[in-house]
Formats: C-alpha cells, structure tokens, sequence
C-alpha cells in the first residue's frame, strides 16, 4: 500500500473526524476553560475568571468539553444547588499543549500587532 502524502492523507479530507474535534477543542473559549479548570471549580467561578464569556456561551463550551471527555460534572448537593466541573486525564493532557501555545502567543503579542497594523495599513492605501 502506498505511504500517505499530503494529497492523499485521511487526515486532510473533509469528512475526517479531526476536522470537528479540533473545532471543538481548540476554540478560544475551550482552550481558556481548560487553564481556568486547573482545579475543580463551579460554574460561577469559571465565569468570574473568563472576563467576556456569556452565561450561554460557557454553557456549550462546558457541554461540548465533557461530551469530548475533556472534563467531567458533578451536581453538589447542599442548600443551594450547583455544578462542579473538573478536568478528566484526557483534558489535563491537552494542559500543556495549550499552556505552549499561550506561552508562544504571550511572547509574540506585539510583533503580531506590528504586523496586523501594517497589513491594515497596506490595505488602506490600497482602497
């Protein structure tokens, strides 16, 4: 059987499962979710530390973490109900790969935005 290339390889093809695990796991809200869930915390508390996040859009990224196996949920018993959630090995795994990749995005930030300013100047000199 011939060795994969890039034009033939599984993984480039539109219909592998890749594609949707990626989409699922390496959004920004996902990956931020992950670092925030360095220790079980309720929802609130997840919330409180992800400035921006609305209360439905941490719903589907919690949602679509544990359907992934990324993190588990516990319902807390107690005079006022609540949710815990808490990474699973399988979303600690994914800790570092993406404690790389903010570390890389942290040490670049400003380069990145010396390029963006002069790619939308270009393009303003372009119109």
């Amino acid at each position: 059987m011939d060795e994969p290339t890039s034009e033939n390889d599984p993984v480039y093809r539109a219909d592998c499962p890749s594609r949707v695990i990626l989409d699922q796991i390496a959004d920004k809200w996902s990956m931020m979710v992950l670092a925030v869930l360095s220790e079980p915390r309720r929802f609130n508390a997840i919330k409180r530390r992800l400035d921006g996040v609305t209360q439905r859009v941490l719903t589907q990224t919690l949602r679509k973490l544990e359907r992934n196996g990324m993190l588990t949920r516990r319902i807390l018993d107690g005079r006022v109900l609540g949710v815990e959630y808490a990474l699973t090995p399988l979303g600690r795994s994914l800790q570092g790969p993406f404690a790389i990749l903010f570390d890389w995005t942290v040490e670049n930030i400003e380069v990145i935005q010396d390029c963006q300013r002069r790619y939308d100047d270009a393009s303003l000199d372009t119109i």
